[in-house]
């Protein structure tokens, strides 16, 4: 509709919003009815929508309120044009970037699979149901592990038990389909830690072979002949997932060709105990612009961790409450994942 004036509308049909067709151009003072999304006919000055127009007696349409040159029609190109580069090469396959890609006339995406892991839960100690008893005790790892890989990127294709059984994790590591095999327990240097000898076995190369983080400091990553990755967390639950977000969360972000999340610090809530020589990593709470550690951290312990936002990186001697500390976010916390329970 051009300018305030009033002239019967074109004929009695609408526009629909269907594939597109020629319309014919608009006279001056002329208005034709059109569906929400329609292509526009040429020379159309603006749309007046329905609940801001009304028609008298004599057919004529008149506007309830102000109109302005190219009110509610949407040009081209407002959102992209021709060449620009959409997302950057490894942002994750959200389902939003799905309808971006059709909206821009894609029909197909180039994606990176998520990298398959296997996990293998090693030790004769472990239960699989009911209370701990007579020095045995609940497998923690092998629930928490799945769903903790697929929050960072996993396709997890099988969780097996295996016990204390050095022929059995060989055969389970030379037939696996993985791309990464997640072992736990069995990394230190005892009677019963089948893991780095069973490497050796293999041909492996140790990229990593301890670190200097509490708790945790047992863990490993090796390079099978067959470009299969292995890491090995320690027994110890939240040593662990020490291990998870040092060493397996990084690989599977190349493996998954993703980019690193900006490192960011916040204050300490608290001051916080350190090992002499060693980094720690505590468990905290966010609260505004702190972070508040939490107790029940020891190596064995996952109550801490269970209500926790995320790590924080806390040097050797320990940290002053105020201290600006490094924070690796837990998966859940950044993905917004979890479950209410009542």
């Amino acid at each position: 509709m051009g300018g305030r004036r009033t002239r019967p509308l074109g004929g009695t049909g609408t526009g629909r919003a269907r594939r597109p067709r020629a319309a014919r151009p608009l006279t001056d003072g002329e208005a034709v009815g059109i569906a929400t999304g329609a292509r526009i006919p040429a020379d159309t000055t603006a749309v007046l929508r329905t609940e801001h127009g009304r028609t008298d007696a004599q057919g004529r349409l008149h506007a309830t309120r102000e109109m302005n040159h190219g009110q509610d029609i949407r040009p081209r190109g407002q959102e992209c044009r021709s060449g620009d580069q959409l997302l950057p090469v490894g942002t994750l396959v959200t389902p939003a970037v799905l309808g971006l890609a059709a909206a821009a006339g894609y029909d197909t995406v180039t994606a990176v699979a998520r990298p398959r892991v296997e996990v293998l839960v090693l030790g004769d100690e472990l239960l699989t149901e009911g209370r701990p008893h007579d020095g045995l005790i609940r497998d923690a790892l092998g629930p928490m592990l799945p769903p903790w890989l697929r929050a960072m990127g996993a396709d997890v294709i099988g969780v097996r038990r295996l016990g204390d059984d050095a022929k059995a994790l060989h055969k389970a590591l030379t037939g696996s389909r993985a791309d990464l095999v997640v072992t736990t327990g069995g990394t230190a240097g005892g009677p019963v830690d089948h893991v780095h000898p069973t490497l050796e076995r293999m041909g492996a190369e140790l990229l990593v072979d301890g670190v200097k983080v509490r708790p945790g400091h047992p863990m490993l990553l090796a390079r099978t002949k067959e470009n299969q990755h292995l890491v090995g967390l320690p027994g110890n639950p939240l040593a662990a997932v020490s291990g998870l977000l040092t060493l397996a969360e990084p690989l599977l972000r190349t493996l998954a060709a993703r980019p690193a999340p900006e490192p960011y610090t916040l204050a300490l809530g608290e001051a916080v105990h350190g090992h002499p020589y060693d980094t720690r990593l505590v468990p905290v709470v966010l609260r505004g612009d702190r972070a508040m550690p939490l107790h029940y951290n020891g190596p064995a312990m996952l109550r801490g961790v269970a209500a926790a936002d995320a790590m924080a990186v806390v040097p050797p001697g320990g940290a002053q409450q105020g201290e600006e500390t490094e924070l690796l976010d837990l998966p859940w916390a950044a993905a917004g994942i979890g479950v209410c329970f009542t």
